[in-house]
């Protein structure tokens, strides 16, 4: 019982530390350069957190609870998937006009989490599935590890958004080059990740993935 409850407490901490991924920050970077207030861009980590608290609980979940496994194809193409939303907000930042550098829309943040737990939940959920036997305990580690998410992600917008305001109320044209540096980084970023599924054989005969 107490191993279990430490394991599940063990989550959250673990849910924080997922948030800081490269891919998590180039991600919310990307989108949180946006807002023009530290609020909106806290809130944009919240949204994300919670997008993707929601597929780590629904695939992360299915894993536990009915003991199925995900193809390495699926696997692979989730985490594609990840590189190709990148490219997106990347050039998203870049083609935007000045003054469309307002705060974005709820959804934005919210699908980008969802994709971004989608290719991170057959990771976590095998480590629930080698640790813990009571699949009570193992959705409590789900719920656990999406809240410490949720804290993790408000944390890293909160400390993008913070000294990206200050500059901004010094020197106007700064959120601009805030918005377009963004981009180009997370452009550069997915395609790096695509580049590196595709070698490892998303569209070959016999792919090969590790979940992670």
């Amino acid at each position: 019982m107490l191993s279990a409850l430490g394991l599940a407490l063990l989550g959250f901490v673990l849910g924080v530390r997922h948030a800081v991924d490269p891919d998590h920050v180039v991600a919310v970077t990307a989108i949180a350069t946006g807002p023009r207030s530290i609020r909106q861009a806290t809130f944009v980590g919240a949204l994300w957190g919670v997008g993707h608290t929601v597929t780590i609980l629904l695939v992360g979940g299915a894993m536990i609870l009915f003991r199925v496994a995900i193809p390495p194809r699926l696997g692979l193409a989730f985490e594609f998937a990840v590189g190709l939303v990148l490219i997106v907000l990347g050039i998203a930042n870049l083609v935007s006009k000045p003054e469309e550098t307002r705060s974005p829309s709820g959804a934005r943040p919210l699908v980008v989490g969802m994709v971004h737990g989608l290719a991170g939940s057959a990771a976590v959920a095998l480590i629930v599935l080698a640790a813990v036997r009571d699949p009570r305990w193992s959705i409590a580690y789900l719920v656990l590890f999406g809240i410490g998410t949720i804290v993790g992600m408000m944390a890293v917008t909160t400390a993008i958004a913070v000294p990206a305001t200050l500059a901004v109320t010094h020197i106007r044209p700064v959120r601009r080059y805030l918005v377009l540096a963004s981009g180009a980084v997370s452009v550069v970023f997915g395609v790096m990740i695509a580049i590196e599924l595709a070698g490892n054989g998303l569209f070959s005969a016999a792919p090969v993935w590790t979940p992670r």
